[in-house]
């Protein structure tokens, strides 16, 4: 079982946001890979304390965290990083500024990795893609595998690089500035190269600047069930490549549901309407009735009355925390008829004074605001 992001970094579920931003500091600090060279238990947890701070940071997906746990971002994340595909660039080119100057190299970098300060070379990042996928309320209710045609930028056949004439392949450039405390000595990603080392030496003809093209590729998205209209989820290393030897972006997918025309939603539960005739209430009947599986047959009892909820256990949404499936709750109606024929007529004005036609509530029938509450509970 996945690690408590909370437990990781230390600090409660109610901490501030300067709270868990100091907590992630400490510890990034800590398992810093300058600190642990040639540690793999500490690089690990270096990483585990990014992906934790990456979602405890933003509103959002703490939110969706503290509602369904990881299962929010499973499937291909949800989270920036969602625990696939992070590597150590991506923690340094977001949270690179958090640790001021408690390592070299400016901007909090690293040395060991191939990153940020130190004097190496910095690996790009391709940029992100984003798209929307729409999912029925059946493709919602049990999870799907979609497949998508997505038009990503990739390294053309036949580039060459050559070294960076301006940084000479180091990826930085180095200034030496007069001050009121001395001479002081920076360092910046070199602007010419964009930090890799390398520029393009050959091109084929229809590629661009960076070398890359625009290919159509096929991409499998694995979608969970539970999922809802508006969340994101992650597919690592799907967006667009980076010139020389850089690393992929992500496929970013947003989540949007298309409505059923007869259930309706609320969680992990679905809402059905079913609308049963005075006399079908009166003798009991038994009625079809759309499930996210298919049809189902239940039996309405003779006398059954309008309001009646009737709670189909498992028939609704698989939760997206993997805790089972909600229920669905069918709504009985008692259609009233507005016109009447004379025969109809006589017959209803003959029961008026008929005890059995006078409303007689037992205690075992609920009232609206008990009805509602039982939904919810």
């Amino acid at each position: 079982m996945k690690e408590d992001y909370y437990s990781i970094l230390g600090v409660t579920k109610n901490a501030s946001a300067a709270e868990i931003k100091k907590a992630y500091r400490k510890k990034a600090i800590q398992y810093h890979p300058d600190k642990n060279p040639d540690n793999p238990e500490a690089e690990e947890k270096f990483k585990k304390a990014a992906e934790a701070y990456e979602v405890l940071s933003d509103n959002n997906k703490k939110a969706r965290y503290d509602q369904f746990g990881h299962a929010a971002f499973e499937g291909g994340g949800g989270g920036g990083f969602g625990g696939g595909g992070m590597n150590m660039d991506d923690i340094f080119s977001q949270f690179g500024d958090i640790f001021g100057s408690a390592f070299g190299g400016g901007g909090g970098g690293f040395s060991g990795f191939g990153g940020f300060g130190g004097g190496g070379q910095r690996r790009v990042k391709g940029s992100n893609l984003r798209i929307r996928v729409k999912l029925t309320l059946e493709e919602v209710a049990n999870g799907v595998e979609k497949k998508v045609k997505v038009g990503r930028k990739k390294q053309a056949s036949g580039v060459t690089y050559k070294t960076c004439s301006t940084c000479n392949g180091r990826g930085q450039v180095t200034k030496i500035q007069n001050t009121i405390l001395g001479r002081m000595q920076t360092a910046a990603a070199c602007g010419t190269c964009s930090g890799s080392g390398q520029m393009i030496d050959k091109k084929p003809s229809d590629a661009d600047a960076q070398g890359l093209k625009t290919v159509e590729e096929t991409v499998s998205i694995n979608i969970p069930a539970g999922v809802e209209s508006d969340m994101q989820l992650k597919v690592p290393g799907k967006g667009n490549e980076a010139p020389g030897n850089g690393v992929p972006g992500d496929l970013l997918v947003a989540i949007e549901t298309i409505d059923h025309p007869t259930l309706k939603r609320e969680g992990d539960n679905l809402h059905y309407d079913l609308y049963v005739s005075i006399s079908e209430a009166v003798l009991g009947t038994s009625k079809e009735i759309d499930a996210v599986d298919g049809k189902v047959r239940i039996k309405l009892e003779p006398g059954i009355q309008s309001g009646k909820i009737l709670r189909l256990r498992g028939k609704g949404v698989s939760s997206l925390n993997g805790y089972g499936s909600g229920d669905l709750l069918v709504h009985v109606n008692v259609w009233t008829p507005k016109e009447l024929n004379k025969e109809q007529k006589d017959f209803f004005q003959r029961m008026q004074d008929n005890d059995n036609f006078e409303p007689k509530p037992e205690k075992s029938d609920k009232s609206f605001f008990e009805k509602v509450k039982d939904m919810f509970s």
